[in-house]
């Protein structure tokens, strides 16, 4: 109960830290600021991170040849959506055409500072139905906006 009661107690904190007097402070207005900026979804080289690692993936873990061969119906689903005080990211949906030619959604995020040793943006990815390990499960619902894990965005994933 000692433990529960710290963990709360820590969270509270992390919460307040990003708060001055009841008013969100943005990111970019920290000690340690963020600038906010961040590539487009259709960025070309953030497409191409996401086939690559997808590809190494398939290949080292799974014994699969599975490969991202294109996109389309590249789109937004949020920005800064979790709130300003948080770290920046953008969150994405696509489809993408493997090479044996199935379609699937891909979920990711692009986020600021969050890459090798927290230099260059960081990307995070999903293809759903082939999480085989369940790390954004169910259906890379753990990589969308907060919100629209409970509220629902049910129109994108029915597209695809």
């Amino acid at each position: 109960m000692k433990a529960l009661a710290f963990a709360f107690a820590a969270l509270l904190a992390l919460g307040a830290s990003a708060q001055a007097g009841g008013i969100v402070v943005p990111a970019e207005q920290r000690y340690s600021a963020y600038s906010g900026v961040l590539p487009p979804c259709e960025d070309e080289g953030v497409l191409a991170e996401i086939a690559s690692r997808f590809a190494t993936t398939q290949s080292d873990y799974w014994a699969s040849s599975l490969q991202i061969r294109g996109y389309d119906q590249v789109r937004e689903i949020g920005y800064r959506a979790n709130g300003l005080a948080y770290i920046p990211r953008r969150y994405c949906v696509a489809r993408a055409t493997l090479n044996d030619d199935s379609l699937h959604l891909v979920v990711f995020q692009i986020q600021e500072n969050l890459g090798f040793v927290g230099f260059g943006r960081g990307v995070e990815w999903c293809v759903v139905g082939l999480d085989r390990n369940l790390a954004y499960a169910p259906a890379c619902l753990a990589l969308r906006p907060y919100a629209s894990r409970f509220l629902g965005e049910k129109a994108v994933t029915a597209r695809y």
